[in-house]
């Protein structure tokens, strides 16, 4: 069953919750706070970067750790959110700036989609995928 993010004031708030559960993630991963990350990422959390390339929840905070995948700019627009019972699907726009192996990808605009399941007490994400807008 779908519920409408506007419908009222418990959609709305979970609504809400979501977009600062996303915005935390974002601000974990650009300062490369890889504990905090996790917290984010469900164990089976599964990326598709805009390059075609699949990374797990550990080869994801992996490469981060080490250096090889440093967010310098990470900055989502508007959140859109549909909210399901025990999941979630968001969507926006950000622009985003990466050293990805010692290659600067400049400051560019992307969409990104991401699933979210509710375990724990918390929105964790569980599926993510980057699309380069040209």
């Amino acid at each position: 069953m779908t519920q409408a993010a506007t419908d009222t004031a418990g959609p709305m708030h979970e609504a809400n919750v979501l977009r600062e559960t996303e915005r935390a993630r974002l601000r974990a991963l650009v300062s490369a706070d890889v504990a905090l990350a996790r917290q984010f990422h469900a164990p089976d959390f599964q990326l598709i970067t805009p390059i075609g390339v699949s990374l797990s929840r550990d080869e994801y905070l992996g490469a981060i750790a080490a250096g090889r995948i440093k967010y310098l700019a990470w900055e989502p627009a508007d959140i859109a959110v549909r909210l399901y019972e025990g999941s979630a699907v968001i969507r926006y726009r950000a622009q985003l700036e990466v050293v990805f192996d010692g290659h600067n990808v400049p400051l560019s605009e992307y969409w990104h989609t991401d699933a979210f399941e509710y375990h724990d007490d918390r929105w964790m994400v569980v599926w993510s995928q980057a699309t380069s807008i040209r």
